[in-house]
């Protein structure tokens, strides 16, 4: 593919070679990683420093510097979006951009995918160790690019451009650019595989790769990109986003250095990194109760049926627990000994990723009114054991979807950090948890009117339940904890690119709120149609519905579980031809089927793999609730009154958990409440509760039997003889809480 002429990445700055050393102070980057880390080791501030003398003395300037920073980064965003055809970017909004300092530590970043502040920081690192200051060469408009997972991202989709900016022949700082693409190739179809069990079924990776130089994007470079994804297109105008964003970004930060000098712009950068980790930690001082506080997330992975490779067909579940330490100091532990070894699945995640994981969430539940950059990552002590499914240090696993454990584990953050917050008063700031944002369908295939590839891969599931507080319901089908800018998108944009895959219907999920006093935000479900096309493969990519990741919260339920939902060889033809009624949705469950003939697949995993569509097949999805905080007993009947009538709750399952009976007037949704048997239902429902609780002793008696008999599913078994192979401290803590044997263990076959 030519290039044009007028391209976003051409510029009009001239650019001369520099020599080595190209850090500050005529120090090799190498230098000044290694005195930056060290400083900051040995005295627990960033650099090594003592004080914030410029925000201290000159606090305007400083808030000035900043400001126009963090303004040069979200105008670049906002303008770079519109370079990219596809939705996901423009639409959505799924891409950010960060500078960083020379050693590759964040400064400020834009909005947008905040979860890769630390990625880009750690590619950036990756280089310098590896020292491309004299090998690969870093000079004035070069450009870079990663997607290594193992070396700094958090899935192989997302892409990242980086470009150095130089002043006065010194690297004075580095900008990141990231979107998530809509293919990256890959052994299936779609952006978050499922069937990839290796690095070499992931797609095209880049891995801290030297993409051009003199701000133009070398011609090799992309004709390989765009020869290995399915959609080059997309791919080639995601770039130029990225590197058009990248280079305004730039520009700006050279007339800021131009306006207030190499010094003063230098000693900003590091106040403000240090500025955001006293920042985190005069926030846990002030919200959090010290103490430890202990969760645990699970991630089902039932692929006994479903995996196309030998060693991926069996369930499984993995173990991925949390334990925070909260110091009297402010200071902050996160501890995941006991973490799942890693698995022939995609859903390995490497550090970096499960480190943006814990900024994106400190940056919403701690920081979400400061300034926040590495220095809050550099706030935290961090145990991701090595060998563990959250850092498996083994660059030929496949990290295609490390959503699918990194998601999970902050659901145990946000509860503990939950729990600290109870302890303080902030009731207010207390979030249960949330659904995981598992995509809806993904796949592809050909649109005959335009005898096109059309690709699948709608960013709907940014649009989920978020859990309830303590003093308020949660948010209902807009919330996706890596984006907090959450945007289900048009239909229509998602059936510009979408074009053999129409939409029939887009409506709340009733049921899927987690239940409690205060109930969890609900979720949502949809309904496509194959149409026009040919050679059409899709599959679902949700967190399973065989099981949750996490519970509510002080008697309250989890979310609902999802399920898969799809029909083949229909009437949907002769419907439409005769104006007969199709499904819009499936509620209750077993709704869909009453307006459709054919072959009906329904299954409570809630993934499939790639399947053949033909047209008018049909493919329902759902998106996820929140959980819910409190006995739902406490729930006042006049917010379940106003649930029912909008809609989130059906009469049955509020009868049913919350014991309240009435009748709806369904064309007026009008839900009148039967008071006496109301009463009744409730009184029942305590009665039921007396009598079938245990104490702990008898419940403990009981567990702790079924452990030595082994009377454990497969799938926990697998979990638990693979958590005693990798950490013995955490086999050790198991033994001892429930009394067992020092030689006992998880047998496998």
């Amino acid at each position: 593919m030519s290039k044009p002429e007028d391209t976003p990445e051409t510029t009009d700055r001239a650019f001369e070679k520099v020599q080595p050393p190209i850090g500050w102070d005529n120090k090799t980057l190498r230098e000044m990683l290694e005195e930056t880390e060290q400083r900051t080791a040995e005295t627990g501030r960033y650099a090594g420093l003592d004080e914030l003398s410029m925000k201290e003395e000159n606090p305007f300037k400083y808030e000035q510097l900043f400001s126009q920073l963090r303004g040069a980064l979200v105008s670049a965003r906002e303008t770079a979006m519109h370079v990219s055809a596809s939705p996901i970017v423009r639409e959505i909004g799924e891409l950010c951009f960060q500078v960083y300092t020379p050693e590759g530590d964040c400064v400020g970043l834009s909005t947008g995918i905040i979860v890769h502040v630390h990625t880009g920081s750690l590619a950036i690192k990756y280089m310098i160790e590896e020292d491309y200051e004299h090998d690969r060469g870093i000079q004035p408009g070069d450009i870079f690019c990663n997607n290594d997972n193992d070396l700094g991202n958090v899935h192989t989709t997302d892409v990242h451009t980086l470009v150095p900016i130089f002043h006065d022949d010194e690297l004075i700082a580095w900008v990141d650019g990231v979107t998530h693409q809509v293919d990256i190739g890959g052994m299936t179809r779609g952006h978050d595989q499922l069937a990839s069990t290796t690095r070499y079924e992931d797609g095209l990776y880049a891995t801290c790769e030297k993409i051009g130089e003199e701000d133009e994007i070398y011609q090799d470079w992309r004709d390989r990109a765009q020869r290995s994804v399915r959609t080059p297109m997309y791919w080639d105008l995601d770039e130029k986003c990225r590197l058009a964003g990248c280079h305004m970004v730039r520009e700006a930060v050279m007339d800021m250095v131009d306006d207030v000098g190499t010094d003063t712009f230098k000693q900003f950068m590091r106040e403000a990194v240090e500025e955001g980790r006293q920042t985190l930690n005069s926030r846990v001082e002030e919200r959090l109760f010290p103490g430890t506080y202990r969760d645990a997330s699970f991630m089902p992975v039932p692929f006994e049926d479903e995996a196309w490779k030998p060693s991926a067909k069996q369930n499984m579940i993995n173990h991925l627990p949390v334990e925070v330490r909260i110091g009297e100091d402010g200071g902050i532990e996160f501890d995941m000994e006991g973490a799942s070894p890693p698995g022939p699945h995609p859903y390995n995640c490497a550090e970096g990723a499960m480190e943006g994981g814990l900024w994106v969430s400190l940056t919403q539940c701690l920081l979400h009114d400061g300034k926040v950059n590495d220095g809050s990552y550099i706030a935290v002590d961090t145990n991701y054991p090595e060998g563990s499914i959250v850092n498996p240090q083994d660059p030929s696993l496949s990290y295609h979807t490390s959503w699918g454990s990194l998601m999970p584990t902050y659901n145990a953050f946000w509860k503990n950090i939950s729990r600290g917050f109870f302890a303080r008063g902030f009731r207010e700031e207390i979030v249960t948890g949330y659904s995981e944002t598992g995509d809806p369908v993904q796949g592809g295939g050909k649109y005959e009117p335009m005898d096109d590839y059309f690709p699948v891969s709608p960013f709907e599931h940014s649009c989920q339940g978020l859990g309830a507080s303590a003093v308020r319901d949660g948010l209902d089908h807009g919330y996706a904890m890596w984006n907090p800018e959450s945007d289900m998108g048009d239909v229509e944009e998602w059936e510009l690119i979408e074009w053999g895959l129409p939409y029939l219907s887009r409506q709340v999920k009733p049921d899927t709120a987690g239940h409690g006093k205060y109930r969890g935000g609900s979720g949502w479900e949809g309904i496509r149609v194959v149409q026009d096309s040919s050679d059409v493969s899709l599959y679902k990519h949700v967190v399973p519905g065989v099981g949750f990741t996490t519970s509510g919260m002080s008697g309250g339920y989890p979310n609902a579980t999802n399920y898969s939902l799809r029909a083949h060889d229909t009437d949907l033809a002769e419907r439409f031809e005769q104006q007969k009624p199709y499904p819009t949705g499936d509620s209750p469950p077993g709704s869909f089927d009453e307006d459709i003939e054919g072959d009906i697949e329904r299954s409570t995993k809630g993934l499939y793999f790639p399947e053949e569509f033909e047209n008018y097949d049909l493919l329902h999805y759902q998106m996820g609730g929140g959980p819910g905080y409190g006995d739902p007993l406490d729930r006042p009947i006049e917010k379940l009154k106003e649930d029912i009538e909008e809609g989130f709750y059906t009469p049955e399952v509020v009868e049913r958990v919350y014991g309240v009976v009435g009748t709806l007037d369904e064309d007026n949704r009008e839900f009148t409440v039967d008071e006496a048997a109301t009463e009744q239902a409730r009184e029942q429902l305590r009665a039921e509760r007396r009598a079938e609780t245990v104490d702990f002793e008898e419940f403990y008696d009981a567990e702790r039997a079924r452990i030595r008999e082994g009377d454990v599913s497969e799938p926990a078994e697998w979990m638990y003889s693979g958590v005693f192979d990798i950490s013995e401290e955490w086999a050790d803590s198991f033994r001892a809480f429930w009394n067992l044997d020092d030689e006992f263990t998880f047998e496998q076959e």
